[in-house]
């Protein structure tokens, strides 16, 4: 099949030009047969590579059992899934959806609904932050603190404001008696692979207990281990009350979800949200595999090692191309390096050469790699991506 014809019946929002047919380990395979190196992990989802055998058999033994019954009765792979989410977090309650946009969505009317039974006349004012990315269904759009991905689709919800962040006293400004919730990414990624401060975060945290207000942390692409930590925030010493999570939650299979505290999520009751698909059992048999191959194959423990390698070679890349690579940040295996050129032509070249790369912004590319990557894979990657620079 050519691309011409691949791309007949698509809605035009993406500029693909590649067909991948399968993958193994930490490399995809196109339409051709020929490999790739894979550094994307699918925009940071498939955290075990392409071939975990265990998670595999987890998948098809729940479609032999169960795949779909909706959320009118329970059903056991989400009944330990939760357990899983609660435990991992240290919060209370959670509700599990079909993506991170859904679940930005669902911690945005828990946040309003809490607010709205403390005073019936809140106006659910939401504090978000300048550069950040939640999603893009209209209340997660909302709270995108980028202009040109809002402004073709205004008006949005309203009440939102955007400080700066990492900047304490910008948040501190914009709090009024009506402010409900502050939303923020532990790490942002669109924005530039940005972990916060810890003089940020933690001041955020006192800022909302002093004005009771409800903090939500956006983990759905920095948690699930991709920082060395199950979520980022448990760097900081911290607890938000509501966080979101996605991406490597599910591995692939679409899986999202959102925690409270329980006096939090106590707000909702039925009526209030629902999803027919959410928390269905084939997906969260997913999320329960992946708690468990975390957990035996000791896959936290892997990104702290293995972490310190990556960044020590996006290092030596800076150190040879200082004059195109002006920075290198993030945690763990959520790492960017900052462009003097746009991303998006190194990019195409690394694609070429068969290295799969994405960007956060124009100038930014970010790497987030499975989280079984090994020395080797990150080698073959500065082999490549040297080159490319070289030549640049």
């Amino acid at each position: 099949m050519d691309l011409e014809e691949a791309s007949k019946h698509f809605i035009h929002v993406y500029n693909r030009n590649i067909i991948f047919t399968k993958g193994e380990d930490v490399y995809l395979y196109d339409s051709n047969g020929e490999k790739y190196l894979d550094m994307g992990a699918g925009i940071a989802v498939s955290a075990l590579g392409y071939s975990n055998e265990e998670y595999k058999q987890g998948l098809k033994d729940q479609i032999d059992k169960l795949i779909h019954i909706s959320n009118l009765y329970f059903n056991e792979p989400s009944i330990k899934a939760a357990g899983y989410i609660a435990q991992a977090s240290g919060l209370d309650k959670v509700f599990f959806t079909n993506s991170g946009t859904e679940a930005i969505e669902g911690a945005i009317k828990l946040a309003r609904k809490y607010a709205y039974l403390k005073n019936k006349e809140s106006k659910g004012g939401i504090i978000a932050m300048n550069h950040s990315f939640h999603g893009r269904s209209m209340g997660a759009l909302s709270v995108t603190g980028t202009k040109h991905y809002r402004k073709p689709f205004e008006p949005l919800i309203g009440g939102v404001s955007f400080a700066e962040y990492n900047n304490l006293e910008s948040v501190k400004a914009l709090i009024t008696e009506d402010t409900c919730a502050v939303i923020l990414e532990t790490l942002q990624g669109e924005g530039g692979i940005y972990p916060a401060s810890r003089e940020f975060i933690t001041g955020v945290r006192k800022l909302c207990d002093d004005h009771d207000i409800i903090m939500i942390l956006d983990e759905i692409q920095c948690g699930m281990g991709r920082t060395g930590k199950m979520f980022a925030y448990q760097y900081y010493d911290i607890m938000p009350d509501i966080i979101t999570t996605a991406k490597a939650l599910g591995c692939g299979v679409p899986v999202g979800a959102f925690a409270a505290r329980a006096d939090v999520a106590d707000a909702m009751c039925p009526g209030d949200h629902g999803t027919t698909y959410g928390g269905n059992p084939l997906a969260t048999a997913a999320v329960c595999k992946v708690f468990e191959i975390f957990q035996k194959e000791h896959i936290l423990e892997h990104v702290n090692e293995i972490a310190p390698y990556l960044v020590e070679k996006l290092n030596l890349l800076k150190d040879k191309y200082g004059n195109i690579v002006k920075d290198v940040r993030g945690t763990g295996l959520m790492q960017g390096i900052e462009l003097s050129i746009p991303a998006g032509s190194i990019i195409s070249k690394a694609l070429e050469k068969h290295l799969v790369l994405i960007s956060a912004g124009s100038n930014i590319i970010r790497f987030v790699p499975p989280l079984v990557v090994e020395k080797e894979h990150i080698d073959a990657m500065y082999d490549i991506l040297g080159s490319i620079l070289k030549d640049a």
